[in-house]
């Protein structure tokens, strides 16, 4: 059985998919946490600093709007390219996962907080001013009414985020940051070695799948309607 499986991918290295797969899982992870922190920051001040919200504000809303769009609409290879010398300064190379944890993040952020902008938008109104005539702040429109009524909008938000930055691995892989993209182009594509590909290529729809389910899954349990 062993045998037939290895004739079919006689390219295919165990131990080299295995780093590989860590390295793209490990960038994912990271990457991921400080996206949805900084994105679900990021998305509370675009939403606070709203017309008619909290700590309303047209100057601060604009810049921070302006800010968000660039970075979301910037390509993530031209961002790799653009973040070369901050990368270095910060991590000191630009090869190797933590060499592409910069530009993911920067990359993934500003498209996560207008997802938890749209989420807090979504938000019955009335709970806000309720909270507000109680006196309510900030911090406790955010923590007590804004996080917990949009949890099913922010768990599928990140989802679809986590399931980007893990397309966002794959093309960092291809200039050298590791992960299932180096191996599919370095060792497949380059090397001519179809079977390489198709793993690779596998194994990150696998991810995907996974990241999907358990996404699903969250937001079925946290959804109250």
């Amino acid at each position: 059985m062993i045998e037939t499986v290895a004739s079919f991918f006689p390219y295919v290295k165990i131990p080299q998919l295995t780093k590989a797969l860590w390295d793209t899982l490990y960038m994912t992870a990271w990457s991921g946490v400080a996206t949805f922190v900084l994105g679900l920051l990021l998305g509370c001040l675009l939403f606070l600093t709203s017309p008619r919200q909290l700590l309303a504000s047209r100057t601060a809303y604009f810049v921070l709007s302006i800010v968000t769009n660039i970075f979301r609409s910037i390509p993530f290879l031209i961002l790799l390219v653009l973040l070369i010398p901050f990368t270095r300064f910060v991590v000191g190379t630009m090869l190797g996962p933590n060499a592409a944890l910069p530009a993911l993040i920067i990359g993934a952020a500003p498209f996560y907080a207008r997802l938890v902008e749209l989420a807090f938008r979504e938000v019955d109104k009335g709970v806000i001013e309720a909270t507000r005539a109680m006196g309510g702040g900030a911090l406790t429109v955010i923590w007590r009414v804004l996080i917990p009524e949009s949890a099913p909008a922010l768990v599928s938000g990140i989802t679809v985020t986590l399931i980007a930055l893990v397309g966002y691995t794959a093309m960092a892989g291809a200039i050298g940051a590791g992960g299932l993209g180096n191996l599919a182009y370095l060792e497949g594509f380059q090397r001519n070695h179809p079977d390489v590909t198709l793993v690779a290529t596998v194994t990150i729809l696998l991810i995907v799948f996974v990241i999907q389910f358990v996404g699903d899954t969250l937001v079925r349990k946290l959804d109250k309607r």
